[in-house]
Formats: structure tokens, C-alpha cells, sequence
């Protein structure tokens, strides 16, 4: 939580001569992306209910 201070104080700035961090992968390969993807696939590959597709044929 935030008190009325909070907005008077700015956050402190790191040096620009610091290396970028990397990001590390899993050792097995697993990802974040590869997950979402297999979610999306599944979402799209479902039907859509028959009483959305009344919804929609309403609309028309």
C-alpha cells in the first residue's frame, strides 16, 4: 500500500554501465511461450456453445 509520501519519493536509478541481464531457460526446454501456445490451441480448437451461436445469429 501506498501513502501520500509514496508519490514525492522516485524510485532509485540504476547505473547504465550495469550488463543486461539474460533470461535462463528450463534445462528440459520447457518455456512460458511454449505453454501458451499449447493453451491457445486448445481454446481454438473448442466448439462454441450453441447458445452463443444464437447470440450471435441475433445479432444479424
Amino acid at each position: 500500500m501506498f501513502s501520500a509520501d509514496d508519490k514525492n519519493k522516485s524510485p532509485q536509478r540504476r547505473g547504465g554501465d550495469e550488463p543486461a541481464r539474460k533470461i535462463s531457460t528450463p534445462k528440459d526446454g520447457r518455456n512460458v511461450g511454449d505453454a501458451l501456445r499449447r493453451v491457445y490451441q486448445d481454446a481454438a480448437s473448442e466448439d462454441v456453445p450453441d447458445d452463443l451461436l444464437d447470440l450471435l445469429r441475433k445479432l444479424d
